[in-house]
């Protein structure tokens, strides 16, 4: 059984880890990464199944493709409080030769990180093709993939769901940050996606709501569900329902923080809101 207060702690100190990256070089993008503290957390706390060490060939182990790249903060800060890279590593976020990229990249040879993401739409078709290899090696793991909901305006994500479910891709979890935000506004308004769930649906997928997307417990029994649901001939599709900027008030709910640094003051109340639990780096 999933300890919470343990993985509560955990959330908070990556919560403080995303605002005093972003905040050190003044670029970044908060508001996405705390919207997704507590899936990626729990997705490497709990529920996938790690093998020690990292080797980009993976065999052996479950897999996770952040295809979303510009919400880097908050996958350095899981990654690294998971023990792929030291802490202290988080200090060089965005800096000229750091492993630790705007957005995620491999030939820096950052462990934990698979794919070069951020251009966004690409990420599920490598999880795919992950998952289709795991599926040659008779490697019974599962491949977890995260996309933004802005993200699936973009076309190539259309593909690869075709694709997914007409080769009958079962070991694919493929979660969606449905926050409701891109950087230019609410998606409604740039571009409206409709019923994701139908959209999904109609492609052949299962679909599962996970309605509290930023409490952890329903993130546990949302994706132990989903995995329950894999292996029936169909992959698996998560609508993860969280509010970007989930944990610091004033960066709760809008686009604004799509991609926008806390000033000192800001940052201050962001750290005030969200105790050390773990040790700062």
């Amino acid at each position: 059984m999933a300890d919470i207060k343990k993985l509560e702690a955990f959330v908070t100190q990556v919560r403080r880890d995303i605002v005093r990256q972003v905040h050190k070089v003044s670029s970044g993008h908060p508001g996405g990464s705390l919207g997704c503290a507590e899936f990626i957390s729990v997705l490497y706390q709990e529920l996938m199944e790690r093998k020690e060490g990292f080797d980009m060939d993976g065999i052996g182990e479950d897999l996770f493709f952040l295809s979303n790249g510009h919400i880097s903060p908050v996958f350095y800060s899981v990654l690294a409080r998971s023990g792929y890279f030291p802490v202290e590593e988080l200090n060089t976020f965005r800096l000229l030769d750091s492993r630790l990229q705007g957005h995620p990249t491999t030939h820096e040879g950052l462990p934990g990180v698979r794919i070069a993401s951020g251009s966004l739409g690409q990420g599920l078709s490598v999880a795919v093709g992950a998952a289709q290899a795991k599926k040659l090696n008779k490697d019974n793991h599962t491949i977890y993939a995260l996309m933004g909901d802005g993200e699936l305006q973009e076309g190539q994500n259309w593909e690869a769901i075709m694709y997914a479910s007409a080769k009958k891709v079962d070991n694919l979890i493929a979660t969606v940050d449905l926050n409701g935000q891109q950087i230019d506004g609410s998606t409604d308004h740039v571009l409206d996606l409709g019923s994701v769930r139908a959209k999904f649906e109609a492609f052949g997928w299962i679909v599962l709501d996970i309605e509290k997307g930023n409490d952890i417990q329903a993130i546990v029994s949302g994706m132990n569900e989903a995995k329950a649901a894999s292996g029936q001939g169909k992959p698996v599709c998560v609508l993860l329902h969280t509010v970007m900027g989930n944990g610091v008030d004033f960066m709760m709910g809008t686009h604004a923080w799509h991609g926008k640094a806390p000033n000192d003051e800001q940052l201050a109340s962001a750290l005030d809101q969200n105790p050390e639990t773990l040790g700062d780096y």
